[in-house]
């Protein structure tokens, strides 16, 4: 039985609004990791994909939802992302870091099968889905994880308000996926805290070889959405990796530029993460890197609609 009204907004008001009580957060201290780890479960959002009641699409917003480039690359990255920090949960000493990243890959399960609900619902086909293999270095896989949702997440926030606002697809089906991009919020949130929490408490000696690491993701993650580690078409199906940042022309039917899209991104990753308690670090990476090439960019300039004589 599907909830009611109330109870879904109530849900979805406690997932996306929470400040701790503890008058001090220092990084790294105990306080900070248990402040994360009480954010993470009392945000917790627990819709069902089970009861998610997909509208019905005309054939043309069907079509415009098939032909996404983004299907098998979608479902297969929620179930690597599941396995990866299900992995690192385990491999955690800590026993709340532990409990907190475990349910993190739990929801990204949930997503997968939100995802895997969709494309069954609108006959979406995809390719085979590969084994998912547990990783044999769970940090750095969980380090991958964590710094690609940063990327993608910045820019799916930007292009899901531009969905919604250009009325491209039907309101329904953006308010069912509400709940998952806010979802993705919350993950990045936790991402960013741990990854605080994870220096100050290391031993010393082994800070720079975990910075050295980090540097190694940033690069690995670079090259694989310049395409220069993709290999070449296989004849399969093809898939975008680099959708969230150039899907712009896909979620609506006006032109939008690239700085107009990029404030548009700005905007909704500050609109996002404004609930939650202003201690915990936010990513910052991606959204000074566009604020930096923003300040170089200008809005183009419209021609003005015209309109032709009447005698």
């Amino acid at each position: 039985m599907a909830p009611d009204a109330a109870t879904i907004e109530a849900a979805d008001r406690a997932a996306r609004i929470w400040v701790a009580k503890d008058a001090s957060l220092p990084l790294g201290s105990e306080a900070h990791k248990a402040a994360v780890c009480r954010m993470f479960q009392e945000t917790f959002n627990p819709y069902k994909p089970s009861v998610i009641d997909w509208p019905k699409l005309d054939d043309v917003t069907r079509n415009r939802i098939i032909t996404l480039p983004i299907w098998d690359i979608a479902v297969q990255t929620e179930g690597k992302a599941r396995l990866r920090m299900l992995s690192y949960a385990r491999s955690c000493m800590d026993p709340d870091m532990n409990k907190t990243i475990a349910l993190n890959g739990w929801e990204e399960g949930r997503h997968k099968e939100v995802l895997s609900n969709l494309v069954e619902a609108y006959g979406i086909p995809l390719e085979p889905e590969p084994e998912y293999i547990e990783p044999k270095d769970p940090e750095w896989a969980y380090l991958v994880t964590g710094y690609s949702e940063c990327i993608d997440s910045f820019f799916a926030f930007g292009l899901f308000e531009l969905a919604k606002r250009s009325g491209f697809f039907p309101p329904e089906l953006v308010d069912t996926f509400e709940p998952v991009i806010q979802e993705e919020a919350r993950h990045i949130l936790l991402f960013q805290n741990w990854a605080a929490w994870h220096r100050r408490t290391m031993p010393w000696y082994r800070r720079p070889w975990f910075e050295l690491r980090v540097l190694a993701v940033w690069a690995f993650l670079g090259w694989e959405r310049i395409g220069l580690a993709r290999g070449m078409d296989d004849g399969k199906k093809k898939q975008d990796n680099n959708f969230t940042v150039t899907g712009s022309a896909a979620v609506s039917d006006v032109e939008v530029s690239v700085p107009e899209l990029m404030d548009i991104c700005l905007s909704e990753n500050d609109r996002r993460f404004a609930g939650y308690d202003t201690r915990l670090l936010r990513p910052t990476t991606m959204p000074n890197m566009v604020r930096f090439a923003r300040r170089f960019m200008r809005v183009p300039k419209r021609a003005p609609a015209t309109t032709s004589a009447t005698a």
